[in-house]
């Protein structure tokens, strides 16, 4: 038979098929292993294989009884057996004028028997075939073939299930990179929101006949630039783990620039998980803007562990607190009871003191993580 007689018309079509499935080259698989070994049964032959047939190899998926993966694949029986749609059978071989030439049947392997199934995709393409083979010519029993076509079947609806579950897991993966896509820009409006709010609030605040208001819409133009500033730290690290330093130099800069104010950050380079950094984020916003509106000087601020409890501290240069000074009662300031809520919810405790070297007061948050 010559190269062409064996071409399929569709062939084009059929190989793209072949390679949607995605099957060549791919490991051995128990379930298609059963069918090969339950057809060698139920022919009672020594061989049974689960073939692809590729653009110039007939590569085995499973095989029984043979030890090569593969073969040519123009002396293949199985590339005869896709022309069609009805099973391929050879009784005897080496009396049969379509195998007499074919070097299985004529060489030294010897085939004389050979029934061959395509195996038909839903859409109608052969990939291959389920075929059993023996040595010795035999009869073809009509309840056999049908017994075969039904494995063969079984073979297919195995490769179509899998192919289907490729393509959820992918359209799954596709859904989720675009609910990413999504939630990155909704990420990024409302943090351009927060910092536009934050710039509405710090300009109404400069107004000149706002009196005590203004220092209120100044506070409050701090916080939603802390907001605005956990916003575009989640949309740079998207990982379980962030480094609070990298986040704190950030919203310091952020806080000097704002408050005219230096303020220095210092600390162990660490990572926390990142649902720790609004919190984080938030108390320090109100530490340092307490310590610029009731201190002086320079704002010191330091982030610091020992073993599993981490502390936050931000100092200034002021006058100090007064000796009476206690944080846990000192709840009609915003700020402290804004404070407060935060260190609870690090489950953490707030302290207060005045500085030991030099003149100045310190706020300290010590905590083991959020609640």
């Amino acid at each position: 038979m010559a190269t062409a007689d064996i071409i399929p018309e569709n062939e084009a079509a059929r190989m793209a098929a072949v390679r949607r499935f995605d099957v060549l080259d791919t490991p051995p698989d128990g379930a298609f292993d059963r069918i090969t070994a339950l057809a060698a049964r139920r022919f009672g032959v020594p061989i049974s294989i689960i073939s692809i047939v590729d653009e110039d190899r007939i590569w085995f998926k499973s095989r029984h009884g043979v030890p090569v993966e593969q073969i040519d694949r123009l002396p293949g029986l199985c590339a005869s057996a896709i022309l069609g749609d009805e099973p391929y059978l050879l009784a005897d071989a080496s009396i049969d004028p379509r195998s007499l030439a074919n070097p299985l049947v004529a060489g030294d392997f010897g085939l004389r028997f050979y029934a061959g199934v395509p195996l038909t995709t839903s859409d109608g393409y052969n990939l291959g075939t389920l075929c059993v083979i023996d040595k010795e010519p035999r009869p073809i029993d009509q309840r056999q073939i049908e017994d075969l076509k039904d494995l063969a079947t079984v073979v297919m609806d195995h490769m179509e299930m899998r192919l289907s579950a490729r393509r959820a897991v992918g359209e799954a993966e596709q859904l989720a990179r675009q609910a990413q896509l999504m939630a990155k820009e909704i990420d990024h409006r409302v943090m351009n929101s927060l910092q536009f709010v934050s710039s509405l609030l710090a300009m109404q605040s400069r107004s000149p006949d706002l009196g005590e208001a203004a220092v209120h819409l100044q506070m409050a133009a701090n916080r939603v630039s802390a907001v605005g500033q956990v916003h575009r730290h989640f949309l740079s690290d998207e990982a379980d783990e962030t480094s609070c330093m990298n986040f704190l130099r950030s919203l310091c800069a952020d806080l000097a620039s704002i408050l005219d104010r230096e303020v220095r950050v210092q600390g162990d380079e660490i990572k926390v998980p990142t649902t720790w950094i609004q919190p984080i984020g938030l108390l320090v916003n109100e530490l340092v803007t307490n310590a610029a509106k009731h201190g002086a000087g320079c704002i010191e601020v330091s982030y610091n562990r020992s073993g599993n409890e981490h502390q936050i501290t931000v100092c200034d240069e002021g006058d100090g607190l007064a000796p009476e000074f206690d944080p846990a009662s000192a709840t009609k300031s915003l700020g402290m009871r804004v404070v407060t809520s935060l260190a609870q919810q690090l489950n953490g405790r707030l302290e207060a003191s005045n500085r030991d070297d030099r003149k100045g007061s310190c706020f300290s948050v010590s905590f083991t993580g959020v609640r």
